[in-house]
């Protein structure tokens, strides 16, 4: 039986020559112009998402939630991908990686995803706010303190800051000793990359990261996971982690840049908190731009095309989110009511953490460097030209130079709000530094080795 969709006013049509492409420069300097095509074709389009990868690309915000929340109709297992059991996907396509399935909850549904989903959720939910907002202030302190007494005044925000946060962050939530901490922020930098083994040096480090906790249980996420009621085994509890942590870390890094970018912005207003700089962009600069691939149990009417049971129809999160047709009422809709963290069965089980880490990340720039400001206006920013994630290339920021205390020596910050609009009080700010550029050499390491010695004022 073939089931349908009817979006209203939807139009007929399909590429007249050939696929929109959903990469290269010309699609990553002006998304919005290739989703606005798309839209004239009705509710989802073919497009190309890789070279000689076709995917149906839904463009509805309403069309999108149809198909988020309808998971009997539309499943998450890529096995049913067709184009790639019939060997007409290249081997080495960087969609294969992306889209290809792996046994983990966002891959599957029905019963097991439910038991892999409570695990996921209940070991996230043993982590309390306030050590959130302690753990991105002390990894936003330690990052600041090594670009912020450079003689220049100048820094780049993405490397120096939005990146390596989430890394951070993660390493000390799931409980990483600082060596395996290196080898896991090394291989999921390398994934995100294309640097060959990767893949192979983040899946061993977290390999031996569940062996410790085998050995040496912790109050930590990965310990939470192998000792959940779902009794996971080794290998699930793998595949859950490499999706934490690498599905995690790069949107998260996406939303700390652009939120600080919009917030430093000449066109920011005045007096309006981070948390509305956060919300502007999971709205319209959703940092999970097109993702979500799903693939139909059976034919499927969406306006006027079929998708074909077993052909991916992949979500647009950026281009819903800005559909036009919701321009009239979005006001009206909830803050919360964007689809940058999905919906559905399958939504983010993380969006709460992720927004208060995006928003005191933020926070913690501005109070740490109160007269910081971009050298460059945002609408001359470049966006990293990928389909699948809405990225700031660089963020050139300049402010006074200033040393930066320890972990220990660091008064706290306040915490970030968990809904918009909430104005907390200001932030006390830091006294002198304890570690002055004169001092010791760094400690010997990697990044997370490095971090931990500072926050241990080693």
């Amino acid at each position: 039986m073939q089931q349908s969709f009817d979006p209203s006013g939807a139009p007929a049509g399909c590429p007249a020559h050939g696929n929109v492409p959903l990469y290269g420069s010309d699609f990553g300097s002006d998304p919005e112009s290739t989703y606005a095509r798309l839209r004239t074709l009705g509710p989802s389009a073919p497009v190309d998402i890789a070279p000689d990868v076709e995917v149906e690309l839904v463009t509805s915000y309403d069309a999108s939630l149809y198909i988020l929340q309808n998971p009997t109709l539309f499943v998450r297992d890529s096995r049913r991908w067709n184009a790639l059991n019939e060997g007409r996907v290249p081997a080495d396509s960087p969609a294969v990686p992306m889209m290809g399935y792996r046994p983990n909850a966002m891959f599957s549904d029905g019963a097991a995803h439910a038991r892999l989903r409570q695990a996921v959720t209940d070991s996230l939910a043993t982590v309390d706010q306030s050590r959130i907002v302690r753990l991105t202030q002390q990894s936003a302190d330690y990052l600041i303190s090594q670009f912020s007494s450079e003689a220049l005044g100048q820094a780049e925000l993405m490397s120096a800051y939005a990146q390596p946060l989430p890394l951070l962050v993660f390493g000390e939530l799931f409980g990483c000793p600082p060596e395996l901490g290196d080898r896991v922020i090394a291989g999921i930098t390398g994934v995100f990359q294309g640097v060959p083994g990767s893949d192979e040096t983040l899946g061993g480090a977290v390999a031996e990261l569940i062996a410790l906790k085998r050995r040496q249980p912790g109050e930590d996420i990965t310990t939470r996971l192998m000792v959940h009621s779902s009794r996971l085994t080794d290998e699930e509890v793998l595949h859950q982690l490499v999706t934490l942590l690498g599905g995690g870390t790069a949107p998260l890094a996406a939303s700390i840049g652009t939120s600080a970018a919009l917030y430093l912005s000449d066109d920011w207003p005045t007096g309006l908190p981070v948390e509305d700089a956060v919300v502007k962009t999971l709205w319209n600069y959703s940092p999970i731009a097109n993702y979500a691939g799903h693939y139909p149990t059976q034919d499927v009417e969406l306006g006027d095309r079929t998708l074909r049971a077993g052909d991916p129809v992949v979500i647009s999160f950026a281009a819903a989110n800005t559909d036009p047709k919701l321009t009239a009422h979005r006001e009206q809709l909830s803050s919360k009511a964007h689809l940058a963290f999905g919906a559905g069965p399958h939504g983010c089980p993380a969006k709460d953490p992720a927004f208060m880490i995006t928003a005191t990340a933020v926070e913690s720039l501005l109070n740490r460097l109160p007269d910081v400001e971009m050298r460059v206006p945002f609408k001359e920013l470049s966006w990293v030209p990928a389909p699948w994630s809405r990225q700031l290339v660089t963020v050139p920021i300049r402010y006074t130079p200033r040393a930066v205390p320890s972990a220990a020596r660091a008064q706290p910050a306040r915490p970030a709000s968990a809904q918009a609009g909430q104005q907390p009080a200001a932030m006390p700010q830091p006294a002198g530094a304890v570690r002055p550029s004169h001092a010791a050499p760094r400690p010997k390491g990697g990044m997370f080795s490095r971090f931990r010695a500072w926050v241990n004022g080693e």
